[in-house]
């Protein structure tokens, strides 16, 4: 039997940064990093966007530019032991949103810079909004480099919050099921998602979700990947699932179109063909890896 092709590597993972857990939980450790002369902290525009340089790496400057009111988030250490910090600042707004440049930024970025990139953007955009204890009310400090926050007043612990969302494709007799939300893109279609519930798996997950966005009941649910995805700070699980049918019934408020679409006509919009008769996701987001994965398993 010819085993199923590999499944691409999703966007935002592969990082090339050791987190370096030894480091984070030792004040000394994180102190003699902090000054190290090698340290790089990330530039993010803003507090949350990247720069980028002409080749789509991200852009580090030395700790010196740091804002002295700010916090430094320990990102890791690289192959030669540098330590690397972004950085989070008392003025960053929270609930930042994601702007076309970003994306455009997103598409030029290398996945592996692309990934380190998440990281920092995930545990920035958590500290501007999680800033007081949610037990008393309190006001939250850093500890371990970053990746948690402590009250001083009731010593309750708070770490960077991961949402798990399931993202599913729905197959129906060699067909796949893909939907678009109001506002996006002209023509772009994607597979369907919604985050995962109090008390529900993965599969019931896929199952709910499928069922009320698009009106199809599905089984055979598979796990295929999984992907970060920092906006603000999820964890998208990537599934495949069998239909029991292909009749559609969409919950408007979720989704403004849902199609049924063949490998060919998805291999014609992954390869960027303008005659494909719809525009895929883009690269980076996991929807794309399964479509990809999907056409090729075929």
């Amino acid at each position: 039997m010819t085993p199923a092709p590999a499944t691409p590597r999703p966007g935002f993972t592969g990082g090339w940064l050791d987190r370096a857990d030894h480091v984070r939980t030792d004040p000394d450790a994180l102190a003699a990093a902090a000054g190290d002369w090698r340290a790089r902290l990330l530039k993010l525009d803003g507090g949350f966007d990247p720069a980028i340089d002409a080749d789509g790496r991200l852009v580090w400057t030395s700790l010196a530019d740091a804002d002295e009111d700010g916090a430094l988030l320990f990102l890791g250490l690289d192959d030669r032991g540098r330590p690397h910090f972004a950085e989070s600042r008392p003025g960053d707004p929270a609930g930042v949103g994601r702007s076309p440049a970003l994306f455009a930024m997103l598409a030029r970025m290398r996945d592996e810079e692309a990934a380190v990139f998440a990281a920092a953007r995930h545990l920035a955009d958590w500290h501007a909004r999680h800033r007081h204890c949610a037990v008393c009310g309190a006001g939250t400090g850093l500890i371990r480099g970053g990746w948690a926050r402590q009250c001083p007043d009731c010593a309750a612990e708070h770490y960077p919050r991961v949402d798990p969302v399931a993202i599913m494709i729905a197959e129906h007799d060699g067909r796949a099921l893909l939907g678009r939300g109001p506002g996006w893109p002209a023509r772009r279609y994607s597979a369907l998602a919604g985050f995962v519930e109090p008390g529900e798996t993965i599969e019931e997950a896929v199952a709910r979700e499928i069922h009320e966005e698009a009106g199809v009941r599905v089984g055979g649910v598979r796990y295929i990947a999984s992907q970060p995805w920092p906006f603000p700070g999820s964890l998208m699980i990537g599934c495949f699932a069998t239909a029991e049918s292909d009749a559609l019934t969409l919950d408007t408020n979720e989704l403004e179109d849902a199609i049924w679409v063949t490998r060919a006509e998805a291999r014609a919009a992954l390869a960027g063909d303008d005659a494909a008769p719809f525009l895929p996701p883009p690269r980076y987001a996991i929807a794309h890896t399964l479509l990809t994965a999907w056409v090729e398993r075929g």
